[in-house]
């Protein structure tokens, strides 16, 4: 079956709703404006049950088919990024510093559409469960959501979730089994020393100095540490100091930067060899280095049964269905595919700006075929009598 009809004639609709969250971004967990928004939304919709405030500010919808037991599971994500857009376009965001500029204005707008068909129709055998998720940029929403007990409070069984993706033909699908999204861990580390005169650096513990070196030697976790074959970066993305004068040697520095990780051994690897690294550092310079490793998203990995599912149902839609890359982005949806089986499928937002990029927009086009496969996904596994 190809694109609905159904979508194509709700398309201007939709764009609209998409268009009003992306002139209101909200970030991490200060959705309410768009929160309220998909629970008014659902509840117009007709859903069984609407629930707003899980995991802080996320939203659960119900909608109940013909009889059956099967519960799917299908998630959105509704935050922005804190990023000045400069697309110029008429719709732009009206909040100076964010802007949706990963497509979660997309994302919310297309299961909410599919929601409202499904609400309309029914036509399916069980329960059907929309999840609009706050803070997938950084913030672990996805996480929130699980701990507060969404999966067992509505017995989701299995979960789905999509992304769009720049680059791709608009309403193209790719999928990957297995390890998709990388784990995202990030570091801070703190550089302390003996300040001083840059004229008189041998009375100096020289923080610079160790930063640098500390800098140019955690590149060799990767080129000399890990195995060629895994997949990992390690990348340093600040470095401050205490001093903001040319004749001062700092007391104090600070690194900050992020580890992604496609295997659990690679990730133990570079956590260990941070701290070896930045203990040895400071030990050749005589000051003192102290490691902050956390621990961020784990790899997101889609499950074999429902790839291959999600796969045949995006191929229903578009007539096909590429193998994916692997990304070594994060994405916080790993953590509902720790609870439950389920999949991650990406739809082709055509040649646009790259995601997190300031003149990055979601590609309206491809709401009919978002909204399809959400569609046909429920109507496929859980086909009515």
């Amino acid at each position: 079956m190809p694109v609905r009809n159904r979508f194509a004639e709700m398309l201007p609709e939709i764009t609209e709703w998409r268009r009003d969250i992306h002139r209101n971004p909200e970030i991490l967990f200060d959705t309410h404006r768009t929160s309220a928004m998909v629970a008014a939304k659902l509840r117009d919709f007709g859903c069984d049950e609407v629930v707003e405030g899980i995991g802080r500010t996320g939203v659960v919808g119900v909608i109940r088919g013909k009889a059956g037991d099967k519960v799917v599971g299908l998630r959105a994500d509704m935050d922005a990024l804190p990023i000045h857009e400069a697309t110029g376009a008429e719709h732009a965001s009206q909040t100076p510093g964010a802007m949706h500029a990963c497509g979660h204005d997309g994302h919310t707008a297309m299961l909410l559409g599919a929601a409202k068909y499904l609400a309309e129709t029914r036509n399916f055998a069980g329960t059907v469960v929309v999840i609009f998720q706050p803070a997938e940029e950084g913030g672990g929403g996805g996480r929130e959501m699980c701990e507060d007990g969404m999966m067992d409070r509505w017995g989701i069984q299995e979960v789905y979730g999509m992304h769009n993706w720049p680059g791709r033909p608009v309403g193209a699908f790719a999928i990957r089994e297995g390890a998709f999204f990388a784990a995202t861990d990030v570091f801070e580390i703190a550089l302390e020393g003996k300040g001083g005169h840059a004229a008189k650096p041998q009375e100096t513990v020289d923080t610079t100095l160790m930063g640098a070196h500390l800098v140019t030697a955690l590149q060799s976790i990767v080129s000399r540490n890990a195995d060629p074959v895994k997949q990992i970066v390690v990348s340093v993305t600040a470095f401050e100091t205490s001093s903001k004068a040319f004749n001062v040697i700092p007391q104090a520095a600070t690194i900050k930067g992020t580890v992604r990780t496609m295997d659990p051994a690679m990730r133990d690897l570079a956590e260990r060899r941070l701290s070896e690294i930045a203990a040895g550092v400071a030990a050749t310079f005589g000051g003192t280095i102290a490691v902050d490793y956390q621990r961020n998203y784990p790899v997101m990995v889609n499950h074999g049964e429902h790839t291959e599912f999600a796969r045949e149902a995006a191929r229903a839609v578009s007539g096909d269905c590429d193998d994916a890359p692997l990304v070594m982005g994060g994405e916080d949806f790993a953590f509902m595919l720790e609870e439950r089986p389920g999949a991650y499928i990406l739809v082709g937002n055509g040649d646009t700006a790259p995601v997190h990029h300031p003149e990055y927009d979601f590609t309206d086009d491809a709401i009919p075929a978002g909204c399809s496969w959400w569609a046909e996904i429920v109507e496929r596994r859980m086909p009515a009598a």
